[in-house]
């Protein structure tokens, strides 16, 4: 499985009651409105728990280099 890391958004469309999810690398995925949404709200849940620890290792970080000054 590749773990590469992308910075660039999946488009997203919704055709004959099917949401269409088309990602980096040919990444294409069919989901029912319901599992839609889901995915969504665990996506928004999955990227603030990841903003938070950018702020906490970012603040680490700063720390350290008080510490060290």
């Amino acid at each position: 499985m590749d773990n590469k890391l992308h910075d660039e958004a999946s488009e997203v469309t919704a055709e004959h009651g099917q949401v269409m999810v088309d990602g980096p690398d040919g990444v294409a995925v069919s989901l029912t409105p319901d599992a839609a949404a889901e995915t969504s709200d665990r996506l928004l849940n999955a990227a603030v728990e990841a903003q938070g620890q950018i702020l906490a290792e970012t603040r680490v970080a700063k720390d350290r280099v008080r510490k060290a000054d």
